[in-house]
């Protein structure tokens, strides 16, 4: 899917880099893929430090737009 013309897509973890978790920082330490990474994303993925709430805020106070496609 292609973003909308004149916006830009949400990038992966751009939120947990911009408020720079702590687990992210670990994991920007690790390779990719390594047994390391796979756990520490693990903990990511099941017990996230941040809310819904605060990246829902977040988004909205980067300017970003929830979109999906009508059906």
């Amino acid at each position: 899917m292609t973003p909308l013309e004149g916006y830009v897509e949400y990038q992966r973890r751009e939120f947990c880099k911009a408020v720079e978790c702590p687990v992210q920082l670990e994991l920007n330490a690790l390779e990719e893929g390594s047994a390391g990474y796979e756990e520490k994303r693990l903990e990511c993925k099941e017990r996230c430090r941040f809310t819904a709430h605060q990246f829902h805020h977040w988004l909205m106070d980067k300017g970003y737009i929830i979109v999906r496609p009508e059906r």
